[in-house]
């Protein structure tokens, strides 16, 4: 073997070529194997069959029997090399050592390494079971110590619980000791108070039995039928048709003025539209038809065929007035246009009609020349054509296209072409309006003298150029960020007649505006509420132009900048000025509306909001036409204002003082006393107001028909009890 081992390479080249270790291990296995009787016989045989079969068939197991392979395993060729000293390359050197002894080392730790964190992990599951079951015995601990100190404090809770109820008892001892002995003194005051008011009304009650006694004696002494019947028949007038019919009965001679034709030519069925069904309105106007001029059906919902059949029997009927009918469509209009040829004034907003209907008014209503289809949305363009085709509408003057969102450019564009005479124009709440549209109409309706486009957020300066053609008298836009201070130099060149602008809620205007209208002569009314950039740079060089002295209504509405100056030079040059709104003026104090009390013309002011006080209430009251004053929100007004006011003014018919948290039952005692001819008073949110202000207006009030007395939270059933028995008598 160690000769091998050490042989040269020449021969161990030779054992490899010639496969001589493959020889051997198949004759080695084979006598292992087999185990012969004769081994050398068995090796000479085995040699043979080699020969025969070649060297390179030569395999392991070639020299056993096939029964035996199964269960044999090969001798592994290493070995042999090893023992033979063949293949230097796998010898068992220091290197292959170090790694088997390596291998070895790793498997071992990694088997105690194992078995370590087995143990480790077993310890640690029982300390984590201990844990757990000593937060559960703390859990229970504290449980257990909680009941123990909740039964201590409920049981010391309800010791101090008695204690309390007793002093209650005895604080509320002397309580109601004190309370009662304060209630019999207001008590006494109050009935002392209640004894004068008594009289007073008493005083009153006399006056007003005397006069109506005196009121009695004349009727007594000259029938009613002695009376003018002009008078009396102007009377019936202002009665609707309810209280009409019981007109009828009180008398022989009120039913027959009941019966004249004059009474009935104009006909307003609207004040008593939920009441109102087919056949009261079939037997009126089949009784009345040849002389009904005017027919009011706004809101009868009710109304259906026969009605319709019967106003087209009114064949001199000129203004009809069908909005809000529910019942009415083109079928409708077809029967009413069959026989009231002469009308004049037609309403038709809030309904259902089509194209069908514009059709039927060019054909059957030549001399229209008012027209109203607001809000009526089931027409389109097409339909406004029809309004010029044929005899066409030519005669119509004023149109109200409100709230038709569905009209387009095209369709302004065939109104112009069909009703070029149109002078009035009204299209309200149209987001979709826009400049092209006014364009489009202004380009042959060069006759417009009025527009108002309320709640047109799209308009813009262009329109008011198109509009320059036309001669305005009356300009009316609100809620508009576009239009800007170039339309009213618009305005000042191209419409010298203007006398009515309203310019509410437009941001964009400045005081430059107001200063290029100032030259304009004939405004009376001007309004420029919400247009927060206004100041008195704009409101004096206004006040000081050409309109001035004939300015009749000025309303600057939270025009926060505005100042004593300009109240000042109001008063100073607005002799004809009746209608006035400084409302949430800010910077308006008593200097300035101190000014205003010398203004005689002055009829209705609205200072609501503003920083004034009783002073400005007094300087007011002194020339005493006015009719109607708001002082809401005005948190400096007291008791001491409203009365020196209402000594001065007798005439007041609107009052409104909402808000005002110093008022107390005093004021209205003062409104009541003084101004007797009140019809709309608002006292809401004043806190301090009480039933006795209520018993005060039914007592003296009698013209009274608004109350809002929302907010006064002193007020009981005991008020309504006034206001109901002052309504029977």
């Amino acid at each position: 073997m160690a000769s091998l081992r050490s042989a040269s390479p020449e021969l161990r080249a030779y054992f490899s070529r010639h496969n001589l270790l493959g020889v051997y291990e198949a004759l080695l296995c084979g006598v292992i194997v087999m185990r012969p009787e004769d081994p050398l016989t068995y090796l000479e045989e085995k040699l043979r069959e080699i020969m025969e079969k070649g060297l390179d068939a030569v395999l392991w197991y070639t020299c056993i029997d096939l029964s035996l392979h199964p269960k044999l395993k090969r001798i592994s060729e290493t070995y042999l090399n090893t023992v033979f000293g063949l293949g230097g390359e796998q010898r068992m050197t220091g290197e292959l050592c170090a790694k088997a002894w390596d291998f070895y080392r790793r498997n071992l730790m990694k088997l105690y390494f194992g078995g370590w964190i087995k143990y480790n992990r077993l310890k640690k599951n029982k300390r984590k079971k201990a844990k757990q079951k000593m937060a559960l015995a703390v859990v229970h601990y504290n449980v257990q110590m909680l009941r123990v100190i909740i039964q201590k404090w409920s049981t010391w809770v309800q010791i101090h619980k008695e204690k309390m109820t007793l002093a209650a008892k005895r604080l509320q001892q002397i309580f109601t000791t004190i309370y009662l002995n304060a209630v019999m003194k207001a008590w006494h005051a109050e009935a002392h108070s209640s004894l004068k008011t008594k009289a007073y009304f008493e005083s009153l009650a006399k006056e007003s039995q005397k006069g109506c006694f005196e009121s009695n004696d004349l009727t007594v002494g000259h029938k009613t039928s002695h009376l003018p019947v002009k008078a009396l028949l102007q009377v019936f007038r202002y009665v609707n048709l309810v209280d009409l019919a019981r007109c009828a009965q009180v008398s022989q001679t009120w039913m027959l003025l009941t019966q004249n034709s004059s009474l009935w030519s104009d006909i307003n069925f609207s004040s008593v539209k939920h009441k109102v069904q087919d056949q009261i309105v079939v037997n009126i106007l089949q009784k009345w038809r040849p002389y009904v001029l005017c027919l009011n059906l706004r809101g009868c919902y009710s109304l259906h065929w026969p009605s319709f059949k019967s106003i087209s029997e009114c064949k001199n009927l000129q203004d009809l007035n069908l909005s809000e009918c529910q019942g009415l469509n083109d079928e409708s209009m077809r029967l009413i246009s069959q026989g009231c040829r002469a009308l004049l004034y037609l309403n038709l907003s809030y309904t259902d009609i089509t194209n069908g209907t514009l059709r039927l008014l060019s054909s059957s209503f030549p001399n229209l020349q008012h027209l109203s289809l607001a809000h009526c949305r089931k027409f389109t363009d097409k339909g406004l054509l029809y309004l010029g085709s044929g005899k066409g509408c030519h005669k119509l003057i004023y149109l109200d296209l409100s709230g038709c969102n569905q009209i387009s450019v095209d369709g302004f564009r065939n109104i112009a072409n069909g009703c070029s005479g149109i002078q009035d124009l009204l299209i309200n709440n149209m987001p979709s309006l826009t400049d092209r549209c006014i364009q489009a109409l202004v380009e042959k309706c060069q006759q417009i003298m009025s527009v108002v486009f309320l709640d047109s957020p799209h308009l813009s300066d262009t329109t008011f150029k198109a509009l320059a053609e036309c001669k305005l008298v009356k300009v009316s836009i609100e809620g508009n960020n576009q239009i800007t201070d170039l339309s009213f130099k618009l305005m000042s060149k191209c419409c010298p007649y203007i006398r009515h602008i309203h310019m509410a809620d437009c941001q964009k205007i400045t005081d430059a505006g107001l200063q290029m209208i100032s030259p304009l002569k004939h405004i009376l009314v001007l309004n420029v509420a919400d247009c927060i950039r206004i100041s008195d740079g704009g409101v004096r060089p206004f006040v000081q132009g050409s309109s001035g002295a004939k300015l009749r209504e000025l309303n600057l509405t939270n025009c926060i900048h505005v100042t004593d100056a300009s109240v000042t030079e109001i008063a100073q040059r607005c002799h004809e000025l009746t209608y006035l709104t400084l409302r949430h003026c800010e910077n308006v104090t008593d200097a300035g509306i101190e000014a205003l009390g010398n203004m005689s013309s002055l009829i209705s002011i609205d200072i609501s909001g503003t920083s004034i006080s009783d002073m400005s209430l007094r300087a007011l009251g002194h020339h005493g036409k006015i009719k109607e004053l708001s002082v809401s929100e005005c948190k400096n007004i007291s008791d001491t204002g409203i009365q020196e006011f209402c000594k001065g003014t007798k005439s007041l018919e609107y009052c409104h003082v909402s808000y005002c948290p110093q008022l107390t039952d005093e004021a209205v005692k003062a409104m009541a006393f003084h101004c007797h001819t009140l019809t709309s008073v608002n006292i809401a949110g004043c806190p301090k107001m009480t039933d006795t202000c209520i018993q005060y207006l039914a007592a003296a009030c009698h013209y009274l028909h608004f109350l809002d007395v929302s907010g006064c939270i002193h007020l009981t059933d005991k008020a309504l009890k006034c206001l109901w028995k002052d309504k029977l008598s």
